[in-house]
């Protein structure tokens, strides 16, 4: 990676504002998981060792109208504290950049660490407002960049409060994503297979495109696999359709016989007489090539599981982003748990792009058995798209 990192810097005696990525799932006031704040204690504990002073920052749920108590970071500060084993201090100020924050950062000795509200309370945040960045940036000495899950957007906390701090560097968790998928996407070890699934054509048009320059194999599946069996010329009945993309899709399949790359679509679909999330539901597989006017496919069959599973133990390198099916329904997750399991028994570098993918490797069990499990959905999508992500490019280079 180009950028420079938590190893480059000397942080003893410096106040250093760490972006995290806390937006954790709540109920009632509880934590329900604390994933990503396990996954940002290496950084932190990086920068404890070396003698900064850390103060930590992140944003919680979408407050729409400034600060509400359900977004407060209150209960982070509390599981931080216990994972740490030393006090986190919780400067409780609506404002975010207040009286209590100043007085905990003054206060603060080598190694403490204060934990700021919520940066959405803040209406700037989302707007990367220049003068709340500078309020942020105001309270350090320099910036770790840690929130792989925000960095793919320009917010004063992401974005914004490099321009008036320096060195601003990424942690471990960013390093870690960037090098495992940046390694993907420039120099894979090959065969590289990718596995794009979820509803919508629409929401992997850049991720297709761009996977098509860098692929042997691309295999599709979800809602998204009917519109390219609609531009093949078969009937989808009841099927997720985007009668808008067909000719895209169309575009796509050629190209990728021109490049020499291999897209694998369903043989065979398990199909239902409508959408529902009904455990219940009465399931008949049918031939994708052929089916009915009156069903709806909402998984792929056992056929098509058995020929991804084999397109991906001849792989070297895994990259999967999006379920096969209605994986919400335990009914109709079966090709989704197919592909989590093949991914699980290969030698292949296994890489998971968040969302309903992570779910399944987690749900199943077998998250231990991938590579890397990415900790940011939309942010992974969109260094898959190739896209320039603002809260990596804004870090100084190595």
């Amino acid at each position: 990676m180009a950028k420079m990192t938590v190893e480059d810097i000397k942080v003893t005696g410096k106040k250093v504002l760490v972006r995290c990525d806390f937006n954790v799932p709540m109920k009632d006031g509880k934590i329900t998981s604390d994933k990503r704040i396990v996954a940002a204690l290496p950084t932190i504990k990086k920068l404890i060792a070396d003698g900064g002073k850390v103060i930590l920052c992140s944003h919680l749920g979408k407050p729409k109208n400034g600060p509400e108590e359900k977004f407060s970071l209150a209960p982070v500060a509390v599981r931080l504290s216990e994972l740490l084993g030393q006090p986190v201090v919780f400067a409780n100020d609506d404002t975010v950049v207040g009286e209590n924050a100043k007085a905990a950062v003054a206060a603060m000795k080598d190694g403490d660490v204060v934990l700021l509200q919520n940066t959405r309370f803040r209406k700037e945040e989302t707007k990367n407002i220049e003068a709340f960045s500078k309020e942020l940036a105001s309270l350090a000495d320099c910036y770790v960049d840690d929130a792989f899950g925000s960095c793919h957007r320009a917010h004063c906390s992401t974005a914004g409060v490099t321009e008036f701090l320096s060195p601003c560097v990424a942690g471990y968790l960013i390093g870690k994503e960037l090098s495992i998928m940046g390694k993907a996407l420039e120099n894979a070890d090959r065969p590289f297979v990718a596995i794009l699934g979820g509803a919508k054509v629409a929401d992997k048009l850049s991720v297709i495109e761009n996977l098509i320059e860098k692929v042997d194999t691309l295999i599709i599946g979800g809602g998204m696999a009917f519109t390219f069996l609609k531009a093949q010329g078969f009937e989808v009945g009841k099927s997720l359709l985007d009668e808008t993309k067909i000719d895209y899709c169309r575009d796509m399949l050629a190209k990728a016989e021109a490049k020499g790359v291999k897209i694998l679509l369903p043989v065979d679909t398990v199909c239902v007489p409508e959408f529902t999330f009904d455990p219940a539901v009465e399931t008949v597989v049918c031939d994708s090539t052929a089916i009915p006017a009156d069903k709806e496919g909402c998984d792929i069959g056992p056929k098509t599981a058995a020929m991804y599973a084999e397109a991906v133990k001849a792989a070297k390198t895994v990259i999967w982003n999006g379920p096969m099916g209605v994986f919400e329904n335990p009914t109709l997750a079966k090709g989704t748990l197919s592909v989590a399991q093949a991914l699980a028994e290969t030698d292949a570098v296994t890489i998971i792009g968040g969302g309903d993918s992570a779910a399944a490797v987690t749900q199943m069990g077998l998250a231990d058995k991938m590579t890397h499990i990415s900790t940011g959905g939309g942010a992974s999508l969109e260094y898959l798209e190739g896209k320039t992500l603002p809260g990596v490019a804004c870090l100084d280079e190595k």
